[in-house]
């Protein structure tokens, strides 16, 4: 029997046990997880075009939140690497996410005359209003990327490159709903100066709501600057307070580091269980660990691929992405090794996507 078996044996055990609306709730959110422990599949996010002959001679300027953060410097180094092959500029404004440093990169767009600014990962359009709009004035696009959700709106005229943040939201609360069958007590750790976490609060509470009105959550806030000081001391607190707590939810997977030791700490590691969203490497092996449940991965080269496609199809005069079609993949004890070990950026989701971008982009021409 394999491992997802031997989990699935065990869910079903506990299911069994549990009152027919609970039963109802986690067979529900296991057919719901299902597709995203499939290998994911490439779908184009529009029709085929020749990049190439499009972006010859063409810029693109790339304004990560911060150079330091390991995700969105990743994107940043695959993004170079597709500009390469398809054969236009691509420029990474190194900065350790301070305003100022925004700024000066905008303005060095402007000055240079690129053909587009990409704000990737958190950098905030609504605090570079002035600059933007000088942007604009001269003709530059300048998009927001893996910034959104899907239904939120972009500041400033900023063109959005949206992640579908509700359905991971959603996606989480399903696997705690299944893990437990249909009895989750909830602890969310959520970060709300962050543009996507709305969504994504959205998206849990509404499949908690849809699926499992009689499942408990509660929301604790970390700002981000705070993480390292304050996610353990929340964690130990809410444990003690509710000894009922079997669940926890920190929406964004490098938060996991101070969650682990936080249960570990009050002695619940066998009782408490962590399920979150990125797909950070050191993460996954808290997956193969066993520390954390599950962890939905983004395949990081697969973002730029899909941004890149995006932001060129706006050069080109085609029809604006409204989904980029970036998958999610579910790491669980049972796959978690795919990824490596040590775990290792974008590997595990397989590699549909280099061949679907490069006949979508007729590279081959």
């Amino acid at each position: 029997m394999s491992k997802f078996s031997t989990f699935i044996a065990a869910a079903l055990l506990a299911a069994a046990a549990a009152p027919a609306g609970a039963q109802d709730a986690a067979a529900q959110a296991r057919e719901r997880l299902a597709p995203y422990r499939q290998l994911p599949v490439f779908e184009a996010a529009g029709a085929a075009f020749d990049a190439r002959q499009c972006m010859a001679g063409k810029k693109i300027i790339s304004i990560p939140n911060s150079s330091a953060n390991p995700f969105v410097k990743n994107i940043n180094n695959a993004m170079k690497g597709v500009a390469e092959r398809v054969g236009f500029t691509f420029m990474e404004w190194q900065n350790q996410g301070q305003l100022t440093q925004w700024v000066q990169g905008v303005d060095y767009a402007v000055d240079h005359r690129f053909d587009l600014i990409d704000l990737l990962g958190g950098t905030d359009p609504r605090v570079l209003g002035p600059q933007i709009k000088r942007a604009r004035d001269a003709g530059i696009r300048v998009a927001a990327s893996h910034y959104s959700g899907f239904e939120d709106s972009v500041a400033n005229g900023a063109e959005a490159v949206p992640i579908d943040y509700r359905k991971a939201g959603r996606l989480l609360a399903d696997w705690a709903i299944m893990d437990t069958g249909g009895k989750a007590n909830v602890l969310v750790l959520v970060s709300s100066e962050v543009m996507s976490t709305g969504a994504m609060l959205t998206g849990i509470e509404a499949e908690f709501k849809e699926l499992c009105p009689d499942c408990r959550t509660q929301v604790q806030n970390v700002p981000v600057t705070e993480w390292s000081t304050k996610i353990q001391p929340t964690v130990q607190s809410e444990l003690l307070r509710d000894p009922s707590i079997n669940y926890i939810i920190p929406i964004y997977d490098s938060m996991s580091q101070f969650v682990v030791p936080a249960i570990t700490l009050v002695g619940r590691q066998d009782k408490v269980r962590v399920a979150t969203f990125n797909g950070t490497p050191f993460v996954i092996g808290l997956v193969q660990q066993g520390s954390v449940a599950m962890d939905i991965g983004e395949n990081l080269d697969w973002i730029a691929h899909a941004v890149m496609d995006a932001e060129m199809r706006m050069l080109c005069g085609l029809d604006a992405v409204k989904d980029p079609k970036i998958p999610f993949y579910i790491f669980d004890r049972d796959n978690a090794e795919t990824a490596g070990k040590p775990p290792k950026l974008s590997t595990g989701y397989g590699d549909a996507y280099v061949e679907g971008y490069r006949k979508l982009w007729k590279l081959d021409q």
